[in-house]
């Protein structure tokens, strides 16, 4: 699986290494394909306010968004399919973490994992969708924690 990662700014103490892992790992745990790709982009709160209300139309920033691609199919050749495009704010995890009463990095792998169940069909419009989410959510990371 390719899993890329795109900074805006450098999040401290944000290890790149485990965050492509926890990717990987949570996308081998839904069954997807190995040749996926995946894209995640830690923005600033700036940049996550504007796309937030441009495809959402909600003003401010938020945590995670996900963009899937609309139709991800296999390609010929060794070309991956494309999953779509995870981005995330820290500064918006940093303070969810405080008020959480966890980590920073825990929050971070929490929207990393939230925002991959999303490009693979998850969602919580609902009590019934949100508590599966939450549900499958705690069971990768739980999975992850006993690595």
């Amino acid at each position: 699986m390719l899993v890329s990662i795109v900074s805006h700014r450098e999040p401290e103490p944000l290890d790149f290494g485990a965050f492509e892992r926890l990717a990987r790992f949570a996308l081998e745990m839904e069954g997807v394909p190995d040749q996926t790709e995946l894209s995640i982009a830690l923005v600033d709160e700036d940049e996550i306010a504007t796309l937030n209300e441009q495809y959402r139309g909600i003003a401010g920033p938020t945590d995670v968004l996900s963009f899937g691609c609309d139709e991800p199919c296999p390609t010929p050749g060794d070309e991956p399919i494309t999953l779509g495009d995870v981005i995330i704010a820290p500064a918006v995890a940093e303070r969810q973490a405080a008020e959480l009463g966890h980590s920073v990095e825990h929050e971070l792998d929490v929207l990393l994992v939230h925002g991959v169940l999303h490009l693979l069909g998850y969602d919580h419009e609902d009590d019934d969708d949100a508590a599966a989410m939450d549900a499958r959510q705690a069971v990768i990371l739980g999975a992850y924690a006993d690595e």
